[in-house]
């Protein structure tokens, strides 16, 4: 595999990313992030957990903190983020290095889970990170944002704002996680909580904090999650800003020709 595959101006885009580090704000929506790693992972054993696309560690450190495994490994494509990755000291944090963004430096099976948390939606070519992730990892947990709704179309300046190449609703996602090989053993639908939209609205957006505000915004949330509950999952994956997922590999490989 070239090492020029991801293109230049990705790479330069992501170095300066994490130049440009907000700590709050990423250690605020890591948190929740981690949790649905948890969630989704509740009953299994695991000794060495690999971060594909790590950031700047946040997710790392929350799962640390929260003993998850006993051994972590990130592999990231901005050297930036390498290098706040390596100031924060997180505990059990075995390795951390750039990789090219396809090409796993690791033997195959090396990895028990490989953690890949909103990754997949700025990544150019899915499915060779996708067969690469398999073949090193026995399980993994691929989480990402609920971006397509109708009309999507008309937002790509937006959502290339945030370098998001790709869009996923969760039938899309077990589409292609299915036609690569993946079954698919947990999933999860999340809506973002309140806490979260409040500070990207006050903090993030700088709009003047007021009781108006929060009363809608925790009131779209509890509507949301109540007609989710009523009316089952279909429903809940329209509400949803995120979907999580735990797969392995397939014993039986499709035939995609």
């Amino acid at each position: 595999m070239q090492e020029s595959i991801i293109s230049g101006n990705v790479k330069t885009a992501y170095d300066q990313f994490y130049q440009q580090h907000d700590e709050a704000w990423r250690m605020l929506s890591a948190k929740y992030k981690a949790q649905h790693i948890i969630e989704v992972c509740s009953g299994l054993k695991l000794n060495n957990v690999l971060e594909v696309g790590a950031g700047d560690g946040s997710i790392l450190k929350w799962l640390s903190d929260q003993n998850f495994a006993p051994e972590y490994c990130a592999v990231e494509i901005s050297d930036s983020g390498v290098e706040y990755i390596k100031s924060r000291g997180i505990n059990n944090l075995k390795s951390i290095q750039v990789f090219d963004g396809y090409k796993l430096p690791f033997a195959d099976d090396s990895f028990d889970l490989i953690i890949l948390s909103h990754v997949l939606e700025h990544v150019e070519h899915e499915r060779m990170l996708l067969r690469e992730i398999k073949r090193v990892a026995k399980h993994c947990v691929i989480e990402v944002p609920r971006d397509y709704k109708a009309g999507v179309d008309k937002r790509i300046k937006h959502f290339l704002a945030y370098g998001h190449i790709n869009v996923y609703t969760p039938t899309s996602l077990r589409y292609l996680l299915r036609t690569e090989g993946f079954d698919i053993e947990n999933d999860l639908l999340s809506m973002t909580e309140p806490n979260v939209t409040r500070f990207n609205a006050y903090v993030n957006q700088k709009k003047n904090k007021s009781f108006i505000t929060n009363l809608r915004i925790a009131a779209e949330f509890a509507v949301k999650q109540g007609l989710g509950k009523v009316f089952g999952k279909g429903v809940s994956e329209q509400f949803a800003n995120a979907y999580t997922v735990l797969c392995k590999k397939a014993s039986q490989q499709p035939e995609l020709f």
